[in-house]
């Protein structure tokens, strides 16, 4: 951003130099030239009186020092008999129309601007004798004179144009410093803010419209903070509203006859696990804290190892295929022990005694983590792998808090079937430091 502003500076104060300057030094041009022969008609002024007053041998002295003291500038007599003093002694056919004429004569020859000027004489000592052209001056305006004098105009034009586009920017980028120091200030706040860090709140600085932003930016935070305050003191609420019910009602069923205590205690428990898996959403903010995450291979090694106690009871083979080394995912601990509990579960549940799991933790080539929980038991229905669903409510609502916890963390939740028949979940969890799914 800071970049495309003083770009765009750059650019604006190039066009607005460029429309100011250019015309300017066409001008300077203009000007030069009319200024050298504005100089040359008072010196052919000066030169036409010593022309017609003095004595050839000092006209010689006069226009031999006159071009010693202007190397610029040419000035040569030519007079009518022939005779010529100065560099220049090439009559030419335009000395001659200036004679003959009586008119001054400027043209643009190879080597600059060329002003004859003729000069007159009474051709007798009556009053209101006839004027006759007895001499030409002619004076030559060097080319490469004039230039010097017009490029060192440029050259201050150019050196002013640098200078100002130089200020331009400088302005240019200490504006646009401010506004991008302040907008990388919002910006830090906000990465801060979506980690979860409710504390922080940005410096209102930079331009007013950036600064309105800064403090909209901490209202947000405050209303997001009092909205989780909100939301946890219902959540405390909640649970002791729905467990309180949830108690007496377990107790009450104890007392129904056999048959009645147990479909009524199944019925209870299953609310039970809605319940709870209602109140541990809502708590999740709480349980994550600011940077969600774990090391899978120590979780799962550790509930791996104890449902190898009840594995071992049912006489269940148990292999557990896990990495050397910590792999960090970025589900909270807890969470990621319940969704392992839940995968073994399912397969204790619904397999028969004697049937072996697999629980294998591996990393993917894209960065994530994969964990696989399968059996050799008679598999899922292919009706409802299809629609990556199952049977059970208990594995149903387990499932469906484990694919939570596997999304959350940037992965996800499979279900699939083993060449040998049996049933395979697969879970798969981002890396620790990914950025939470939006």
């Amino acid at each position: 951003m800071r970049r495309r502003l003083v770009w765009m500076v750059a650019a604006t104060t190039s066009l607005v130099l460029i429309a100011t300057l250019v015309p300017m030094a066409v001008l300077i041009q203009r000007y030069a030239q009319e200024d050298a022969l504005a100089r040359v008609g008072l010196e052919v002024q000066a030169i036409e009186s010593v022309v017609a007053f003095r004595e050839r041998a000092d006209l010689t002295v006069f226009i031999d020092d006159l071009n010693a003291q202007q190397p610029g500038t040419r000035v040569t007599v030519l007079f009518d008999d022939g005779d010529a003093i100065g560099p220049d002694r090439d009559p030419g056919p335009d000395v001659a129309r200036a004679l003959a004429s009586g008119q001054a004569i400027t043209d643009t020859t190879e080597e600059g601007i060329e002003v004859l000027v003729p000069v007159t004489y009474s051709a007798g000592q009556e009053r209101g004798a006839e004027q006759v052209a007895g001499a030409v001056i002619r004076v030559v305006l060097v080319e490469t004179a004039l230039a010097s004098d017009v490029a060192l105009a440029w050259s201050i034009l150019a050196v002013l144009a640098l200078a100002l586009l130089g200020l331009a920017l400088l302005v240019a980028d200490r504006l646009a410093r401010t506004v991008v120091t302040s907008v990388g200030g919002l910006a830090a706040t906000a990465g801060q803010l979506e980690a979860g860090d409710l504390s922080a709140r940005a410096t209102p600085s930079g331009p007013p419209e950036v600064r309105e932003v800064g403090q909209a930016l901490n209202r947000l935070a405050d209303r997001i903070q009092e909205l989780l305050a909100a939301e946890r003191e219902h959540a405390a609420d909640l649970s002791h509203r729905l467990r309180t019910p949830l108690t007496a009602l377990r107790l009450e069923a104890e007392d129904l006859p056999e048959g009645h205590r147990e479909r009524v205690g199944a019925a209870v428990a299953t609310l039970g696990a809605y319940v709870d898996a209602v109140i541990s959403e809502a708590r999740r903010p709480d349980r994550e804290g600011l940077n969600p995450g774990c090391d899978a291979t120590a979780v799962v090694a550790e509930r791996a190892d104890f449902w190898s106690a009840l594995a071992e009871d049912q006489q269940r083979p148990m292999t557990v295929r896990l990495p050397d080394g910590p792999r960090p995912v970025r589900v909270p601990e807890e969470d990621l022990a319940a969704a392992v509990d839940v995968l073994l579960e399912n397969v204790f549940a619904h397999t028969d005694e004697g049937v072996a799991v697999t629980v294998q933790l591996t990393d993917r080539p894209d960065g994530l983590t994969r964990l696989v929980v399968a059996d050799s038991g008679p598999g899922i229905d292919p009706e409802l792998l299809a629609r990556g669903e199952t049977g059970g409510l208990s594995t149903g609502l387990g499932l469906d808090i484990a694919r939570r916890t596997a999304e959350r963390s940037g992965g996800g939740l499979s279900l699939g079937a083993r060449p040998d028949g049996g049933a395979q979940v697969e879970l798969v969890l981002g890396p620790a430091e990914a950025p939470l799914p939006r």
